[in-house]
């Protein structure tokens, strides 16, 4: 093992004594070379969604020392853009997380820099709400999101309520990398910041001003108010629960019941081993609940609030439910937004829908019969965020109707820059209401779509790769694929290869490349013959390679029988070289 890391592993046990249990724990892997290196060979970064990591002793952890490290960095980024600064934070039921909650706020205050925080866990759409309605110079929000009870992170958003763009988290990065993570942080004791009003709380009315927000995003409200309506919602034992039954209460829902276990926070997530909604495991608790509540729909939040999972009865008798993939959760939501919103003349004149590149392009053809703009960005709802911002500085803001990743994101309003499952819950709860009061099922609404605008499947894989050999094993699979410059995937042709690392789309059918504009991203988009397609990305939240296989077929069996055929077919692995 290098010097390097066992000196580090070393100082941080001599450093670190304020905070015993991360001293017992380097003390019990001192024999661990290859766990001490993986803890200390780099420093926890930022990734697509801010800095998220496992919990624990060490540079490539999470703990009080990286994170008062990085808000250091943070508060000397913002005194380069103004004299003087205030922060809302925001916390979740993770592990640590008002622990983090309050180192943080500690920094920010010996920094001179105001602070804001929540009496109790908050959502995330709730914090970019917060710091655009107040006037915020800045926001951060404690969680991993939907990762496994082990991990916790750090969400960094601008003035704007957005999540920091890769220039701006960049630059604070790199400021704390020549930051010494024991002796240049400032610290001031959370009482006596509290005392002094350095660290203040945030008030109930600006919650309520959210949820004025949040309501004004509905469209058939009086939906709601049906006694018949029987909704079914999990928090996942997150932050959600509060916020989702007090919106559900002021539209009028009556039967609103809950996922007993998972009501209360619990950081552990001892009823589901990943509280990810995208995920059938997930709800799985829930799923047994539908068979004696019957409900019209179940909906579920991640225990950071921003997104949202969805099941609903098959049909009438409600003895199976589907659950809905986060593509079938968008296409819908907008579906119903495109058609009521033009019924109800409340369509914009030039309407912009904007949606990440992973996400189903079924969205694109009911945009094109709606006369939507669509607006494609790389993965990230900051990247969706950025471009209602830019709306928003042309006196557009109003135009933005909806906004899409597949990874169970939605946003149907410009009141913040972040996807709320907060909002989206209640919606599809609207959702699924107005169409049983035309007598069909949400899934039946679903089989209209299709049969309308073809079938377009979408299936997402993950190939994890652990630690350091891990991070250097998926750059080296992204240039293997790149030095293949693949003319077919498991035998369907390849017209098209768009290469967001080098700028470059490649034409086999001219067999000549062009540059495009974009930004630099590790990301592979084959473009398949018949709208089929593959995306080829490494997580930026995870150690994993995602694939987005996407087919269209007018039958569906066709359609199932092409995506199994891609799916089965390609080996990622095969291009580690």
């Amino acid at each position: 093992m290098s010097s390097k890391f066992l000196d580090l592993f070393k100082l941080w046990i001599e450093k670190a004594a304020s905070e015993k249990d991360l001293v017992d724990e380097l003390k019990s892997i001192e024999k661990n070379s290859s766990e001490i290196k993986d803890r200390f060979y780099r420093d926890l970064g930022f990734g697509t969604a801010g800095m998220r990591g496992i919990i624990g002793a060490g540079t490539n952890r999470i703990n009080v020392f990286v994170v008062g490290k990085i808000t250091q960095a943070f508060c000397e980024y913002l005194k380069t853009t103004k004299k003087k600064c205030s922060v809302a934070i925001s916390y979740d039921s993770r592990n640590k997380s008002l622990d983090f909650l309050k180192c943080s706020a500690k920094v920010f205050a010996a920094n001179g820099i105001d602070v804001y925080i929540f009496k109790d866990i908050a959502p995330v759409p709730l914090l970019s709400f917060v710091v655009r309605y107040c006037g915020f110079d800045a926001g951060v929000m404690i969680t991993a999101s939907h990762n496994p009870f082990q991990y916790n992170g750090y969400k960094v958003f601008g003035s704007d309520g957005c999540q920091l763009l890769e220039g701006p988290a960049k630059r604070i990065f790199n400021i704390s990398k020549k930051l010494d993570i024991f002796s240049d942080v400032k610290k001031i004791s959370f009482s006596l910041a509290l005392k002094e009003e350095k660290i203040k709380y945030i008030k109930k009315e600006v919650i309520e001003e959210y949820y004025k927000n949040v309501i004004s995003c509905f469209i058939n409200k009086d939906c709601l108010k049906d006694k018949d309506l029987n909704v079914l919602y999990t928090p996942l034992n997150g932050a959600g629960k509060r916020f989702v039954f007090d919106v559900s209460k002021k539209v009028g829902i009556k039967n609103f019941s809950f996922v007993e276990e998972q009501k209360e926070p619990d950081m552990n997530f001892t009823t589901c081993k990943t509280p990810n909604p995208e995920t059938k495991e997930a709800l799985s608790l829930g799923l047994k609940y539908c068979k004696e509540n019957k409900p019209d729909i179940f909906v579920a939040t991640d225990p950071d609030g921003d997104r949202v999972g969805v099941a609903v009865p098959l049909n009438k008798n409600k003895k199976r439910y589907l659950v809905l993939s986060g593509n079938e959760i968008g296409i819908l939501m907008f579906y119903y937004i495109c058609n009521q919103k033009k019924a109800l003349n409340m369509m914009p004149k030039k309407p912009v829908a904007i949606k990440t590149i992973v996400s189903s392009n079924l969205f694109e053809d009911i945009a094109k019969e709606h006369k939507v703009k669509v607006i494609n960005v790389t993965t990230g709802f900051k990247n969706i965020g950025e471009q209602i911002t830019k709306l928003e500085k042309k006196g557009r803001a109003d135009d933005f109707i909806f906004g899409f990743e597949e990874s169970n994101g939605y946003l149907a309003g410009n009141y913040i820059r972040d996807k709320d499952g907060v909002c989206s819950a209640v919606l599809l709860c609207e959702i699924a209401a107005f169409y049983k009061k035309q007598n069909k099922t949400v899934a039946e609404v679903l089989k209209e779509i299709y049969k309308k605008y073809g079938y377009y499947l979408n299936r997402v894989e993950s190939f994890v790769f652990k630690g350091q050999k891990g991070t250097k094993d998926m750059n080296k699979i992204m240039q293997g694929l790149r030095d293949a410059k693949l003319n077919n995937i498991a035998g369907v042709e390849v017209l098209k290869i768009k290469d967001y690392l080098n700028g470059t789309i490649y034409d086999f059918n001219t067999k000549k490349e062009q540059n495009f504009r974009c930004k630099k991203e590790n990301i592979l988009v084959y473009s398949l013959f018949n709208k089929a397609g593959l995306i080829v990305r490494p997580s930026g939240t995870e150690p994993k390679i995602k694939l987005y296989f996407s087919v269209f077929e007018e039958d569906k069996t066709k359609a199932t029988e092409l995506l199994n055929k891609l799916t089965k077919n390609f080996n990622i692995k095969k291009y580690l070289k």
